[in-house]
């Protein structure tokens, strides 16, 4: 246990977590788009883009409030959050 405490400790009390999750959501991102460019198959690139971003948004919000920033900036990620999250819910709306 106190081995997995040196491991992981450093990346909770920095934010640095929220950096090695964004890593892996911009991998993601890219292992999407590849596959539906080549195959023409799989979700649409706007709504991966959309809710990958809100997710993204909402990860450097806890990045900011781990690190101890002011409000602001962390209100303002917030807010980017809600917008992609609306633009993701608006390209899955059935018209």
């Amino acid at each position: 246990m106190e081995l997995i405490d040196r491991l992981f400790a450093p990346l909770f009390q920095s934010g640095q977590i929220a950096d090695v999750v964004i890593a892996v959501m911009v991998i993601e991102a890219l292992a999407l788009a590849a596959w539906r460019l080549r195959t023409g198959r799989g979700p649409g690139l706007f709504p991966v883009a959309t809710n990958l971003l809100a997710g993204v948004a909402l990860l450097i919000a806890l990045r900011l409030a781990l690190m101890g920033t002011h409000w602001l900036p962390i209100a303002l990620a917030l807010l980017g959050a809600f917008v992609f999250h609306l633009a993701d819910l608006r390209a899955r709306w059935p018209t």
